[in-house]
């Protein structure tokens, strides 16, 4: 499927869970209510890769790297 317009999100997870936990779940009802709110504005899933990224010195968190396409 071709698109005229995308747009690039990233989702992350909570910092304070990281830093008192050493890890945290991501916040799948964090990322289920902005993709919802992404499609009723039109905006279709392309792609998603999930990556760790470094949080201050010590910490690494999840962030999920959204693509949508319209």
């Amino acid at each position: 499927m071709v698109f005229s317009q995308y747009k690039g999100m990233a989702i992350s997870g909570g910092a304070l869970g990281t830093i008192f936990l050493g890890a945290s779940g991501f916040p799948l009802k964090k990322m289920e209510t902005v993709l919802n709110e992404q499609a009723a504005e039109g905006w279709q899933l392309v792609f998603q890769v999930v990556e760790s990224r470094r949080l201050w010195l010590f910490w690494a968190r999840e962030t999920v790297i959204v693509t949508l396409g319209k």
